[in-house]
């Protein structure tokens, strides 16, 4: 083959890869500007109420980013789960809330199971060269590129009760933001200009204090189970940062600051 031959197939490979690039930029574009079907959006403010409160311009944004979910995910029923139309905008509703504001996206999402209810999960322990496997019983569950887990029963009440804090939704997405930085740790990718030591300050500290005050027997806006770990106390703090918002800011006032820099959201003048 002359080199003139090699130099025209690889043109034709470079416009064919910038043609599809295009395309698909286009496609997704049209997916952003997109709204939803008056029944979809009832769908919406009936199974996650919280959203009612969005200002109509973040109303018509999240739209556009569950148009894009929606055409990325497949949803999967598990044990005989009919996987239905409020399951799906539901939770897609939820997972987009998180990146609304911003640029960050579920990259390598593209599976999200459903049970009817609490599901079994292996874990494993290890303590050396040992290693324990066991059985626990889960709502929900994140894996950093995907699959992500859901009991229906407890999503579909997490949406519903909007001032418990508990939604586990929010929470598994959450986890899902966090792995977005390549390690599922409490640090995800911060918002532009965001400092890292500020971030790294505030939330060590206030993980020793929840720790400390949960060892205590003390109640906070947080559940004990943000004491497990950093990653946790993350995914707890965000699904408080929506559902307590103001109680949020009043206890720990520069977690509610940072997590309302990192996600670009002010929840608290929502209510």
């Amino acid at each position: 083959m002359s080199l003139l031959f090699i130099f025209g197939l690889i043109c034709i490979a470079l416009g064919v890869l910038l043609y599809r690039r295009r395309k698909r930029a286009e496609y997704r574009e049209q997916l952003l500007q997109a709204g939803l079907s008056d029944t979809e959006r009832e769908i919406v403010a009936d199974s996650v109420p919280l959203l009612r409160n969005l200002p109509p311009d973040m109303q018509t944004r999240l739209e556009g980013k569950m148009n894009l979910f929606l055409d990325q995910v497949e949803f999967i029923g598990c044990n005989g789960l009919d996987v239905t139309e409020e399951m799906e905008l539901s939770i897609a509703a939820q997972a987009c809330l998180l990146v609304l504001n911003t640029d960050a996206w579920y990259d390598h999402l593209r599976t999200i199971l459903i049970y009817p209810g609490a599901f079994k999960s292996k874990t494993k322990e290890h303590d050396g060269y040992v290693v324990r496997e066991s059985e626990v019983v889960r709502s929900g569950e994140s894996w950093q590129y995907g699959p992500v887990i859901l009991s229906w029963a407890h999503s579909k009440q997490g949406a519903l009760n909007t001032e418990d804090g508990h939604n586990v939704v929010l929470h598994e997405f959450a986890h899902q933001l966090d792995g977005l930085s390549g390690h599922t740790d409490g640090a995800p990718l911060l918002a532009n200009g965001q400092s890292f030591a500020d971030w790294e300050q505030v939330f060590t500290t206030a993980y020793a204090r929840h720790v400390k005050k949960t060892e205590a027997g003390r109640n906070t806006v947080l559940s004990p189970y943000a004491a497990t770990n950093h990653e946790e106390f993350f995914a707890v703090a965000v699904e408080v940062f929506f559902e307590k918002a103001t109680q949020l800011q009043s206890e720990e006032p520069e977690v509610y600051a940072q997590l309302s820099e990192l996600l670009q959201l002010d929840p608290a003048t929502w209510q």
